[in-house]
């Protein structure tokens, strides 16, 4: 310790001797951390971190415990008539994306990142917004334009004289294949992003050597650039197939009986909530698996540059040929997946604007703004909480309790909603009966069937995505300025408050924007848990749409579009920074 260390109590710093048997506060490789700590404040920072993560954990926890332990144990029924075909349905389904997200983000981020064409600025943030829009509007809105009584159809029959459904073949929307490319269109910004960052931040000199031995633009791409960005294309194809597990608007709508619509079936129409927890533990299962299957696939290989040399990356010239080609493949996925959804969104809310600019719908926003809001103040303040905590004690122990308390992103929020509202209601018939035989009153719901509910499940939900960020501007705050704070006096509230908070700002806005835009778009946790009578932009537009009337919800759908496109564009500023050596030009 240094002088002004010693100057203290010897009452606030930690006896030499407990140092040399049992210190909490070292590190595995022997150094401790923030060895000037007050006992009594480290033992509050660490209790409370040990407690948020295991509320956090709490319903995956509770998932597990009432599939293992049902009141009425249906499983055998399912496992030999539905689940089958959930299984077999949600296979092929995640197949399909995981090959769409894979061609289309791999292939647009290695043209906008290493070929020069045309409008290459505006691509590099384009491209990620069909992110925007969540998937089950894009359905809603093909849905509607392609369908038998849509424009398109009307279209061809006028133009070629054909009366009915039997003068010709068009492709059905409502099908496999339909979803597939719905999922395909929003969610290949996954992988677009993580591939264009893994692409900038190799070294030129690998790039070099390819096209000193003579290869094309297309040789080195596949010999050289794709196998060094193959861990960040697998966890972009991982994070988009946890997504459609997570789907269930699309799928509703499209009539594809998965994993997830399973859930809804066997506790809505069956009322057997622990068949729907058993489905639940098996889509569980699934995420475990995938993420398993991401690891396992490059356990045994490593992926480092030898060099440090890093500028600005030269870009391949293209044949007029392959630039048309290469324009396609940005221009299609813009065009299919944001403009025309956005598009038609904005025809039908200036054609019933009157009808959807109501009382109605102004309350479904104020839902909205109220429970995403409430959700971004609670994950990231349980983020910043935990990500200090870690940074003062980072032991074993603690940091595998952190990544748990984050796997809440990697569970389908229909599974999470059972985790959460079925422990609650247990709770709540507890106490109310308790309360009836004591006192003779009736405490009614607390916790199930209230806004306490669903903001639980959401900042659960998108804990990770908070913490990520906060955890990564953290560790950017070198553990000399918590020495120098510590040295002035500071206690570690103090320190956290007028040190870190300024420096940090940047990374608690970031997660409080992507929980805010995640929590106005998440639609299964919402309809399970959401009040009677309590509505969301999300679940109004789900309504709407169901009942064929997508026109009467389209202000709604607009305005949850319009909000996803900030954190949009605040992360294709990031991904365009992240290179070493970058300059800000193209």
């Amino acid at each position: 310790m240094n002088n002004a260390c010693q100057t203290q109590k010897e009452d606030d710093i930690r006896p030499s001797a407990m140092a040399e048997t049992f210190d909490p506060m070292r590190t595995p490789t022997g150094r401790r951390a923030m060895l000037w700590l007050p006992r009594g404040q480290s033992a509050a920072w660490l209790i409370g971190a040990f407690i948020v993560a295991a509320m956090v954990a709490a319903p995956v926890v509770a998932v597990a415990w009432i599939a293992l332990f049902p009141s009425e144990n249906i499983w055998p029924h399912l496992a030999s008539t539905m689940l089958p075909r959930y299984l077999k349905n949600t296979g092929i389904l995640m197949l399909g994306v995981g090959i769409g997200v894979t061609l289309i983000g791999v292939a647009s981020a290695w043209v906008v990142t290493m070929c020069r064409i045309p409008g290459k600025r505006f691509f590099e943030w384009a491209m990620l917004l069909p992110m925007a829009v969540p998937a089950y509007i894009v359905a809603y809105v093909y849905t509607d334009l392609l369908e038998y009584a849509g424009p398109l159809q009307g279209f061809l029959r006028e133009l070629f004289g054909w009366q009915s459904a039997a003068d010709y073949w068009f492709p059905d929307i409502r099908t496999k294949g339909g979803a597939i490319m719905v999922l395909s269109l929003t969610l290949y910004p996954y992988v677009y992003m993580l591939a264009r960052a893994a692409f900038l931040s190799q070294s030129i000199c690998a790039i070099e050597a390819a096209r000193i031995l003579g290869r094309s633009a297309w040789s080195s791409f596949l010999t050289v650039a794709l196998p060094l960005a193959r861990p960040a294309i697998v966890v972009g194809v991982v994070i988009a197939l946890m997504e459609t597990l997570n789907d269930f608007g699309t799928i509703d709508f499209f009539a594809v009986h998965t994993l997830t619509a399973g859930i809804f079936n066997v506790w809505l129409g069956m009322g057997n909530a622990g068949g729907a927890a058993q489905i639940a533990l098996t889509m569980l299962a699934v995420v475990i698996a995938l993420m398993v299957i991401e690891r396992y696939s490059r356990r045994r290989q490593r992926f480092h540059d030898t060099t440090s040399r890093f500028q600005e990356l030269p870009g391949y010239e293209l044949s007029p040929l392959a630039k048309a080609g290469a324009l396609a493949v940005c221009i299609l996925p813009i065009v299919l997946g944001f403009v025309v959804p956005s598009l038609v969104l904005i025809y039908y809310s200036i054609g019933y604007f009157d009808q959807s600019w109501t009382a109605d719908f102004f309350e479904f926003a104020g839902n909205s703004l109220l429970v995403s809001g409430l959700a971004t103040l609670v994950a990231v303040g349980c983020a910043i909480f935990m990500a200090y905590a870690l940074r003062l004690f980072p032991q074993p122990l603690l940091k595998f309790c952190v990544r748990l308390s984050s796997v809440g992103y990697a569970v389908p929020g229909a599974v999470l909603a059972i985790g959460v509202l079925i422990p609650f209601a247990r709770f709540d018939n507890a106490l109310d009966a308790v309360m009836r035989d004591t006192f003779g009153i009736s405490t009614g719901l607390l916790l199930s069937g209230t806004v306490f509910a669903l903001v639980f499940a959401y900042a659960v939900r998108f804990m990770a995505v908070s913490y990520g960020s906060i955890e990564a501007a953290l560790g950017k705050v070198r553990p000399s300025m918590d020495d120098a704070a510590r040295t002035l006096g500071e206690s570690p509230w103090g320190t956290l408050k007028r040190i870190h908070f300024p420096m940090v700002r940047g990374g608690i806005l970031a997660a409080s924007v992507l929980v805010f835009v995640d929590g106005m778009k998440e639609l299964p946790a919402t309809l399970i848990l959401r009040p009677f009578n309590f509505d969301t932009l999300a679940t109004h537009v789900y309504q709407f749409a169901k009942d064929e009337m997508i026109e009467h919800a389209a202000l709604g759908a607009l305005t949850i579009v319009l909000v996803g496109v900030v954190p949009v564009i605040m992360l294709s500023r990031a991904i365009s920074k992240s290179r070493p050596g970058h300059s800000g030009q193209s």
